[in-house]
């Protein structure tokens, strides 16, 4: 009996020395795992919250042509008001003139007092421009569609005055209230010639990308068309005008319009 008691004694005592190590250890060991833990936690660096540059860059590229497109459609809306109120004024001034050169019309030649005549507008669209008749009715009836030249013969008595003082054009002011023309832009020309002049002139067509004016850059700084070399000064005048396009070149080339029509500059 007491060599089976001490048999059990010395059973559990070394069941015990093997369990009390793997218990100790699991015991110290946690605690060290989780403050190692919480010292990586600590130590670690915060994740940054700011915006990729290249969203930055999408983003600032995004609000630019929002900005542009904004702008762009405010100065149309304003060319447009400034247009109608322009004309309007211009009609009213000028309308005790308008029936001197009327009269004076009737009196030197045979014909009608107005002429109207088919040329191109924004886009390629055609529509109706309205002038006073400064040549004779049958004008074009032997030479056929031809620009028109220095002491033309085929001009009237008062034409030549009325061309030279751009009283002609005062009709085209109907044309800018219907929204044909603007008071600024490329000069309308024909059809027929622009589908000739669109083959021989590098960006010509881009003159149709804007609505063609009474007035403007190549008007006033350049003569009437006589030939094809004439047109391509007056085209790099007309692109220069639609890539600086805005209320500051509107306002010169107003003022320089009245420099024109005090000296007659470039008139046939």
């Amino acid at each position: 009996m007491k060599k089976l008691l001490k048999l059990s004694s010395i059973l559990f005592i070394a069941i015990a020395l093997f369990a009390i190590p793997g218990s100790l250890t699991k015991t110290w060991a946690t605690p060290s795992i989780a403050k190692a833990q919480d010292a990586s936690t600590q130590f670690k660096e915060p994740r940054s919250n700011a915006p990729e540059p290249s969203s930055m860059v999408l983003f600032g590229g995004g609000l630019f042509t929002m900005m542009m497109a904004f702008l762009r459609r405010a100065y149309h809306i304003g060319k447009r008001i400034m247009d109608i109120f322009i004309a309007s004024m211009a009609l009213i001034i000028l309308s005790p003139l308008c029936l001197i050169t009327a009269l004076l019309i009737k009196l030197t030649s045979k014909g009608p007092i107005f002429y109207s005549q088919t040329r191109s507008g924004k886009d390629g669209a055609d529509f109706e421009i309205y002038k006073f008749r400064t040549m004779r009715t049958d004008a074009e009836k032997d030479s056929g569609p031809v620009w028109a030249k220095l002491k033309d013969n085929r001009i009237t008595p008062i034409g030549s005055f009325l061309r030279k003082s751009r009283i002609d054009e005062i009709p085209q002011f109907i044309n800018v209230l219907k929204g044909d023309m603007s008071v600024i832009g490329p000069r309308p020309e024909r059809p027929m010639f622009v589908k000739k002049l669109e083959g021989e002139i590098i960006d010509y067509r881009k003159r149709l990308t804007v609505k063609p004016g009474i007035t403007g850059l190549a008007q006033v700084h350049h003569r009437y068309d006589e030939s094809i070399a004439d047109v391509r000064k007056k085209v790099k005048y007309d692109i220069l005008y639609i890539k600086n396009i805005c209320f500051m070149t509107d306002i010169r080339i107003i003022m320089h319009t009245f420099r024109v029509i005090l000296t007659g500059f470039g008139a046939r």
